[in-house]
């Protein structure tokens, strides 16, 4: 079921990479994120708290307390209400909280960017349209607070790359949860590069 999976997220990234037409040819049976997700990244979604506490306090000892205090509900872990993310165009923005290494920021809000989510059969397709690293993939249903969502991360002005489960420098794992009435984000917990958590908002643009 993993490599039925993997073939689906393929060819989102391969459509999603440039112009974003087309959809995932996804498996009915792969609706299911727990049948799908890499060990590895099982323990990334387990741990999102433990991950998340540890990248805020690295952030505030960082010198950037106030920016994390204004983002109010977006920075809060236990921000999270119910209702799932709708399909549509978004504005986003991430926020990388807690250096992973020596020399990197502790802090850093980028501009936002264009994504996308979509109907992909029974899950729902998200792609990050612009920007060096743009994460695309499907997002699965869990429960009534929050979602899943599994990629792979595109690079630079790459067009392809790697499937799920395939490289694990590549693979993201998220929640996806609501936290106002039209602002939802998704939690990266331990992402492979520069940070200890990534958190992207996502504002619907109408």
């Amino acid at each position: 079921m993993r490599i039925l999976l993997s073939a689906a997220l393929l060819v989102a990234i391969s459509g999603c990479a440039s112009i974003p037409k087309g959809s995932v040819a996804l498996p009915a049976a792969s609706h299911d994120w727990r049948a799908v997700v890499t060990d590895s990244d099982r323990n990334r979604l387990r741990d999102w708290r433990a991950s998340f506490a540890a990248a805020l306090a690295r952030a505030r000892a960082g010198g950037h307390a106030a920016e994390v205090a204004s983002e109010g509900r977006l920075l809060d872990p236990d921000a999270a209400i119910p209702g799932a993310i709708p399909n549509g165009r978004y504005r986003c923005r991430v926020i990388k909280l807690g250096a992973r290494s020596e020399g990197l920021l502790d802090y850093i809000a980028y501009p936002a960017f264009a994504c996308r989510v979509q109907q992909e059969r029974d899950v729902q397709g998200f792609a990050k349209l612009t920007g060096s690293q743009r994460p695309v993939g499907l997002i699965f249903p869990s429960d009534a607070m929050r979602q899943v969502f599994l990629g792979a991360l595109v690079l630079g002005d790459e067009t392809r790359t790697m499937q799920y489960g395939r490289d694990p420098e590549r693979d993201v794992a998220a929640w996806v949860e609501r936290i106002d009435q039209r602002r939802w984000r998704m939690v990266l917990p331990a992402p492979r590069f520069e940070s200890l958590t990534d958190v992207i908002e996502l504002i619907p643009e109408q």
